[in-house]
């Protein structure tokens, strides 16, 4: 066994590597400190969208502090203003909304089927929560909301192209289309959406689907059908067409 280097004083030196020594107590503290403010921080963006639920898209602090249980101070300790803690809300819902699409993106392999998945899982987020669809496009013109709002859609219009993209080269057609439709799609529906939700839903989940695939699969097997194709591909299309 090697023994223990010795200081010029023919003491006991400390390992050069740190092995051995006692880690920094003040590292696990700051640590758990940490954690415990981001779980306590992530309470009060549930609390606001709690609030939001209850109260509407006009919901105040003092609303937003009543559910959580504490006093507003206690708000503006996590979050530097009002701004702020919308922007944490925007990213829950906007993750609510990329939770829902991508799945039903990534299940369909038909091409109109891609299109009403699409449609109807984005009606769906809007349908079960209204109150925080309407609240993400009202705050939608605040730059932190904005940015939220804007990467949603590219996140999801990215998954969309990808997948459009696939279908198109499967069938022998350029794929070339594939992105600026996944973002026309995606801005279609929003819009539409918006509408939907601002005047309270006046026609079925069901219905609206429905029609806005119509429309949009038409537009689309436009193209297909003007393509110049091989006669068995242009049979295998007809064949998938409704």
């Amino acid at each position: 066994m090697q023994s223990p280097r010795k200081d010029v004083n023919g003491s006991d030196a400390p390992d050069a590597s740190g092995a051995g020594a006692p880690k920094a107590k003040g590292n696990g503290r700051r640590d758990r400190w940490a954690d415990h403010r981001e779980q306590r921080r992530q309470a009060l963006v549930g609390a606001a969208v709690q609030a939001l639920l209850r109260h509407g898209p006009e919901v105040d602090m003092d609303q937003v502090a009543a559910i959580a249980g504490v006093s507003k101070p206690v708000l503006y300790r996590y979050f530097t203003d009002k701004t702020q803690l919308w922007i944490a809300v925007s990213e829950v819902v906007a993750a609510r909304v990329v939770d829902a699409i991508a799945p039903a993106i990534d299940q369909v392999r038909e091409e109109r089927a891609l299109v009403e998945a699409t449609i109807d899982a984005y009606l769906g987020v809007i349908e079960s929560q209204p109150a925080l669809y309407r609240f993400l496009m009202s705050q939608s013109g605040q730059p932190g909301i904005h940015q939220v709002v804007a990467g949603t859609s590219r996140q999801v219009a990215a998954g969309l192209a990808r997948v459009i993209g696939d279908r198109l080269r499967a069938l022998g057609l350029d794929a070339g289309p594939a992105e600026p439709w996944a973002y026309g799609l995606v801005g279609f529906v929003q819009a539409v959406g918006d509408w939907w939700t601002t005047h309270g839903q006046p026609i079925s989940r069901s219905a609206l689907t429905d029609y806005l695939t119509t429309l949009l699969w038409s537009g689309i097997e436009g193209v297909r059908a003007s393509a110049d194709l091989p006669p068995e591909l242009t049979r295998a299309h007809e064949r998938i067409v409704p």
